[in-house]
């Protein structure tokens, strides 16, 4: 079996491809382009291979068109390994409809699930006021509200959503999840369908979108969100910015609708120099960075390993995707491909 994977990821785990005990034909391809085997570089026509890793480093260097191109043009049966969590990239749907066995990534979920709780407690937590106190040597007692007697709102329980809930429950908040199906879990007080999700808006201190962009989900943070999520409240974004009606947004800040909000991913990214975004005192942002753990690429190093160990012996992949998963957001994820 030939294996292509980035001259980046192959220096980070070619110890232990080594004891996988597969009889691979391992291909490398640096930022030039460039092809090797062993370190020599070789012709392009001795590639063609049965294994893809996207790593995360394949799209940070921008190879991701050039690796995609080389995947639809492969002849062999194809299994490729994904960076990616989300399933609304149109790369996906091209890719399964060529034939092609896609595994997704959950390496990150970790990650975005303590950006979201850190984030989230620093804003419940007056920790701000704290410290302006200080600086100004005041000796003054600020109140809080403590976590446990919040109720928050999260729609989405994938693998992303699934951790944040995991790191919510000790603190004894009340969490609603609202999904596609009414599959209940352990880790939320209720699981109900998101056709109802407008309604619970009024009760919820915390509001996390943690969903697929899809034709169901796109722009569901809109006007009727808006008007209806309760005062004060904070709302965090860590999934697509195409679920967010921007300008419904700004207008709900106006009214304390949410009083705050955190967002890590736009309509538009990179995020125009001249949004109000950037400025805004109700918003903290980030540039698409809540999965930057530290640890983030070790775990897909070893979910590829784990699956490709799998795919040797013929045993089922860990999170493989199927055409019904898959989302539609064409126009606005194109940039994965034409980036």
């Amino acid at each position: 079996m030939q294996l292509l994977l980035s001259e980046t990821a192959y220096l980070r785990v070619s110890d232990r491809l080594a004891t996988l005990g597969a009889d691979l034909d391992v291909v490398t391809v640096n930022t030039a382009g460039i092809l090797k085997r062993c370190n020599e570089r070789i012709d392009e026509t001795s590639v063609d291979p049965d294994i893809f890793w996207v790593s995360l480093d394949i799209y940070l260097s921008g190879m991701m068109p050039s690796f995609i191109a080389r995947i639809l043009q492969g002849t062999r049966d194809r299994w490729v390994q994904m960076f990616f969590a989300g399933l609304d990239s149109p790369v996906l749907t091209e890719l399964i409809a060529d034939g092609v066995r896609i595994t997704k990534n959950s390496a990150q979920s970790q990650a975005i699930a303590e950006y979201v709780m850190c984030h989230a407690l620093s804003l419940l937590h007056p920790i701000a006021e704290q410290r302006r106190a200080q600086e100004t040597h005041e000796w003054k007692r600020i109140s809080f509200r403590e976590i446990g007697e919040t109720r928050w709102i999260m729609v989405g329980l994938g693998a992303i959503g699934t951790e944040i809930a995991r790191r919510l429950h000790p603190f004894g908040a009340h969490l609603t999840v609202f999904r596609r199906n009414s599959i209940r879990t352990a880790l939320a007080a209720d699981v109900r369908p998101t056709s109802d999700l407008v309604h619970h808006l009024p009760y919820a201190d915390v509001v996390v979108l943690a969903c697929a962009l899809n034709d169901e989900t796109r722009g569901i943070a809109g006007s009727d969100f808006f008007k209806a999520i309760k005062k004060g409240s904070l709302l965090i974004n860590i999934a697509r910015g195409g679920l967010v009606n921007e300008a419904a947004l700004k207008e709900g800040l106006e009214r304390d609708q949410p009083a705050l909000a955190v967002l890590d991913v736009f309509r538009t990214e990179p995020l125009p120099y001249d949004s109000w975004l950037w400025d805004h005192p109700k918003v903290t942002l980030t540039a698409h960075c809540s999965n930057a753990g530290n640890s983030v690429l070790e775990r897909g190093d070893v979910l590829f390993l784990d699956n490709l160990r799998r795919y040797h012996s013929g045993e089922s992949l860990l999170h493989e995707v199927h055409i019904s998963e898959l989302g539609h957001d064409t126009a606005n994820n194109r940039r994965l491909i034409e980036a």
